[in-house]
């Protein structure tokens, strides 16, 4: 998918304005990438959160488009931010992206939109990443943050997706013996569950509170 510049689609505010940001001398895009928010020492959470939810609400779908046709930090921003507002007109957008898996960090982000999504359609996107990029050993791409999503949909769908790829030396294990043979640390099926969990919890207590004006 070719990277366009938001200035060439007419946007050219929407990088400085949502993604670029600052919050206690790191801009949104790497807070958002490092899970910080989620600490509960962290003096910008109540700030950054309510900037997150009146920018997730109050974005137009054509400002996301443009971040989302941009490089990775536009495109993990912006995929939070359809993930936050439930933006579910925007799925086979991310699913599309998330299977491309052309840019770096930024699948994490597509993966937590879709588990917010919270359909069997968004399952179905998991599904199909998961059977794409499971049997290449020698990728790390976004596996863990797949299989995070995919458990936590069915967990909520009462679906059982997921159980083939984490039986006993199955597509999952064989995909962390490949990966740990390139120096990447092992992952669980129930720690990516709970990263996704805190993610998706995080997001629902905010969103159901009341709107607060930007500071």
């Amino acid at each position: 998918m070719p990277s366009q510049h938001p200035e060439e689609a007419g946007h050219g505010h929407v990088v400085e304005s949502y993604v670029t940001r600052m919050y206690g001398g790191l801009p949104r895009y790497l807070v958002l990438n490092s899970g910080r928010f989620l600490g509960p020492r962290w003096w910008h959470t109540t700030r950054f959160t309510r900037h997150l939810i009146t920018d997730a609400a109050t974005i137009h779908d054509e400002e996301l488009e443009a971040l989302l046709g941009y490089e990775w930090r536009s495109r993990l921003t912006a995929a939070w931010l359809i993930g936050v507002d439930r933006r579910e007109q925007f799925r086979t957008r991310i699913g599309d992206l998330l299977l491309a898996s052309e840019a770096c960090y930024s699948g994490g982000a597509y993966c937590f939109a879709l588990a917010r999504f919270g359909t069997h359609a968004d399952a179905e996107i998991l599904t199909a990443y998961l059977d794409r990029y499971l049997p290449c050993t020698d990728l790390h791409y976004d596996q863990p943050a797949a299989l995070g999503a995919l458990l936590r949909l069915d967990a909520h769908l009462g679906t059982h997706h997921a159980d083939r790829f984490t039986e006993p030396d199955g597509l999952w294990d064989e995909w962390i013996k490949g990966v740990g043979r390139l120096g990447y640390p092992s992952y669980t099926p129930a720690e990516q569950r709970h990263w996704t969990d805190l993610h998706c919890d995080f997001a629902n207590a905010w969103t159901h509170r009341p709107a607060a004006g930007r500071a």
